[in-house]
């Protein structure tokens, strides 16, 4: 490999790497799609899943998130080894598939337990697509075509965040919530095909063994972890349940790290972070989806829950989101190319904490004046931030480092993503709990069902009961407690997102060299 001739790529963005970047695309769509559709569904399956007629808790429905986001991560690590012994085209197929019958039996699930549980399958499938994409990707363009490459493909990316609110919206008001999930088998269906055609056949060639030592560490420790954080919400973080798996979690999690620096061909190579700008980029990441992520889930429940809004047009107003990022991102991704990332991350993070800031100031009664441009300034702070950092990480990696560079940035943002959700949802559940919105529902619905209801009713229990009862006055008070207990969730999101800053003023200002001669020679797929 070493004295093979140096790959040439051409300058301009040509029909064969295009043609791969469709595959790339439809991939990540459908996992795009899922994540943003099942937020909008959060409210439908504290309803559709009801125990006794009663809502369920939003931080049990979020789950529904957590659960595919856990194992997304879990299944991150394995993907480069797996790559390598059977094959990238076939585990990208295999990927779709998982996906595909994930999303189907949740589709047939009848308890939000059951839900939950195919989410984990479906994650599994979906864990591998993005971590193979950009590796396909990334060895089909080269390091000078990234950014170019990445700007092309930001606006097809960005119809999940804009289209998934909306999609799953108008499904969800007009046929069902199985919708939300069997919209992905005609999808999954022609990627597979698409998939088989466009992508090169690679024969498996396993040159690495596996680190079973580093997997019995990594997979179930990150496992525990994150059960341990995602469960705060529904049972405090004193609880047994927390404590001892997220213990027991973080312990396999620091054995891993130390084991991490013996073996040759490590589960996930930790060597890498001997390179700077991956660290800082890592670090930035991680911040900055616990934030952003964290606080996105938020939105379109405030629409239905605080201002009664239908599925459908909740997913309407938050598309203002994708729509920002559809602007900057391709813009972003050309000035990749052309200048520091040091010099662009900085800024989209200015539109991204102003806009977090400017939501800790919301009430029942807020203007959609003011509500939307916000949306719309995060959107244009998230299309410069987030691929400017993945790109120019991997830009700066060797051929060889490329897949598990990718995959360390891959497992951060799952790993970021699902604390963040447990984090806000964690806030938002407390502060629900503490405030007069819950204890005066449990009063006005004790009288009306002559039953206790330890959680909180929904907006149309609240407008039904306060007009049944004449208590107009008491629909406003407890709008105005929920509300609350929204803005103050945002101002913890609004902190993380200033505590990005700082990694991401320590990115380079300065043009990165050149790559010594060879250094991008006969680049290794993913076999």
């Amino acid at each position: 490999m070493s004295n093979a001739a140096p790959t040439e790529y051409p300058e301009e963005i040509d029909g064969a790497v295009l043609k791969v970047a469709g595959v790339v695309v439809l991939g990540a769509i459908m996992s795009i799609l899922d994540i943003t559709v099942v937020n909008v569904a959060l409210p439908t399956f504290q309803r559709v899943f009801a125990n006794g007629g009663d809502p369920i808790a939003y931080s049990t429905v979020a789950w529904t998130v957590t659960a595919y986001t856990l194992a997304l991560a879990t299944v991150i690590p394995l993907t480069g080894w797996a790559a390598d012994r059977f094959g990238t085209k076939r585990l990208y197929i295999l990927a779709i598939l998982l996906f595909t019958i994930g999303s189907a039996l949740c589709a047939t699930a009848g308890s939000i337990e059951v839900l939950i549980g195919f989410r984990v399958l479906q994650g599994l499938g979906g864990g591998m697509l993005m971590p193979l994409g950009m590796t396909i990707l990334t060895h089909a363009a080269g390091p000078k075509r990234m950014g170019r490459l990445m700007a092309i493909l930001g606006v097809p990316m960005l119809l999940g965040p804009i289209g998934g609110p909306i999609l799953g919206g108008y499904l969800i008001e007009h046929a069902s919530w199985h919708w939300i999930f069997l919209i992905n088998v005609p999808i999954g269906i022609v990627a597979m095909v698409y998939a088989w055609f466009a992508l090169e056949n690679d024969s498996p060639t396993p040159s690495e063994s596996f680190d079973f030592v580093g997997m019995l560490m990594m997979s179930p420790g990150l496992a525990l972890f994150l059960f341990g954080v995602s469960s705060i919400p529904t049972d405090g973080f004193g609880s047994a349940k927390v404590l001892i798996t997220g213990i027991i979690g973080l312990i396999l999690i620091l054995l891993f790290i130390r084991h991490t620096f013996k073996p040759q061909h490590p589960l996930l190579d930790l060597r890498l972070f001997k390179n700077r700008l991956l660290s800082l980029s890592t670090i930035t990441m991680f911040l900055f989806v616990a934030a952003f992520f964290g606080g996105l889930l938020l939105v379109p429940t405030y629409f239905q829950a605080v201002r009664g809004e239908s599925t459908f047009d909740s997913g309407l107003l938050v598309a203002a989101q994708g729509i920002g990022a559809m602007i900057t991102m391709p813009l972003a991704g050309s000035l990749v190319d052309k200048m520091p990332v040091g010099r662009i991350v900085p800024f989209g993070l200015v539109g991204i904490i102003v806009g977090m800031f400017m939501l800790t100031q919301i009430d029942e009664s807020t203007s959609y004046w003011y509500i939307l441009p916000v949306l719309f300034l995060m959107g244009l702070g998230m299309g410069g931030t987030m691929m400017p950092i993945m790109t120019s990480a991997l830009k700066t990696l060797k051929s060889h480092e490329i897949a598990r560079g990718s995959t360390l940035l891959n497992i951060v943002q799952q790993v970021g993503s699902s604390v963040g959700v447990a984090v806000m949802s964690t806030v938002l559940t407390d502060r629900q709990k503490a405030s007069h919105y819950v204890q005066l529902g449990q009063a006005i619905q004790e009288r009306a069902q002559h039953k206790p209801n330890p959680l909180p009713p929904t907006h149309d229990q609240l407008q039904a009961i306060a007009q049944a009862g004449g208590m107009k006055q008491f629909m406003a008070h407890a709008l105005h407690d929920l509300a609350g207990s929204f803005s103050t969730t945002f101002w913890v999101a609004a902190v993380l997102c200033l505590l990005t800053v700082i990694p991401a003023l320590m990115l380079p200002r300065k043009p990165l060299p050149e790559p010594a001669a060879g250094e991008e020679a006969a680049p290794v797929m993913m076999h």
